[in-house]
């Protein structure tokens, strides 16, 4: 943040400990960590530490009443616990649901028209299969119609967003390599083609992906933490990070100066910068 920013006064403490200024705003964004829903997590919702964090997001609300609010997540936060963790995000921020009235809004709800709709990257200008669920809040003295903006056709491949120059230490070993050809004879046996994703023997799932011609999914990544690899010339290697704040949509202006690992888990914690960028032109 400060890297692209420059701005040391606003960086904040521990969000846990902050103390909630009191500030009119024209949009609050946040998006509470989505690790405790996430497919690929544990599971564990509101049990997680990072699962309760929603409540400080609607403290802040409730103190600072913004003209707009968006919530971001991922599509896991809609089936947590049965449904009922989303269910009572919105019975906490809602008095009218997607157009419809909340008959007996919640006592502790801000009162907020909330529109929420589940949208996936690749429909907004990146190859990235990348489905988060937002929910938007307009403050109830404000003009109270909302349309999600729509889909569009993808233009951009993935081959677009892959560098020319790339270096050395990205590219797989032998040993690795050979485990992968091993696992493709297996996948082009049973008729999956060339794409698949595969465990490196480490925590990483890598998505393999040719750059000879489209593959089963189109020309778009599906990624988890923006973690892929590309076959080129009988040689395999991963994404760089400029690669996938690239299929975050960040402009290559955007800078980093931690670790290769902090990036990558920093690209992959982010929201896609097209979804964002649109969702914000429709409430302006």
């Amino acid at each position: 943040y400060l890297e692209n920013n420059g701005d040391p006064d606003y960086f904040p403490n521990d969000v846990y400990d902050r103390d909630i200024p009191a500030e009119p705003l024209d949009i609050y964004m946040t998006s509470p960590p989505c690790q405790a829903f996430s497919l690929a997590g544990k599971r564990k919702g509101e049990q997680d530490k990072r699962g309760v964090l929603f409540y400080n997001s609607h403290e802040f609300i409730k103190v600072n009443k913004p003209r707009y609010f968006i919530f971001e997540n991922v599509k896991g936060l809609l089936s947590d616990d049965g449904g009922k963790t989303f269910q009572r995000w919105i019975d906490y921020l809602a008095k009218s649901v997607n157009g419809q009235p909340v008959i007996f809004p919640h006592e502790e709800s801000v009162m907020y028209h909330v529109y929420h709709k589940v949208l996936n990257s690749k429909d907004f200008g990146v190859p990235q299969n990348r489905e988060r669920i937002f929910i938007i809040g307009i403050r109830d003295d404000k003009d109270n119609y909302f349309r999600f903006p729509k889909e569009e056709y993808l233009t951009k491949k993935l081959k677009d967003v892959l560098e020319s120059e790339v270096d050395s230490k990205y590219y797989l070993s032998a040993e690795n390599i050979k485990s992968l050809e091993s696992h493709k004879e297996k996948q082009q046996a049973k008729g999956n083609g060339f794409h698949w994703t595969i465990n490196d023997g480490t925590k990483n799932a890598f998505t393999i992906i040719s750059n000879e011609g489209t593959t089963p999914t189109g020309n778009y990544i599906n990624a988890q933490n923006c973690q892929a690899i590309e076959i080129k010339q009988a040689k395999i290697r991963r994404l760089t990070p400029r690669e996938c704040f690239r299929l975050q949509d960040f402009d290559d202006s955007f800078t980093w100066t931690c670790s290769d690992t902090q990036a990558y888990k920093q690209a992959g914690n982010s929201i896609t910068v097209g979804v964002l960028e649109k969702l914000i032109k429709k409430i302006l």
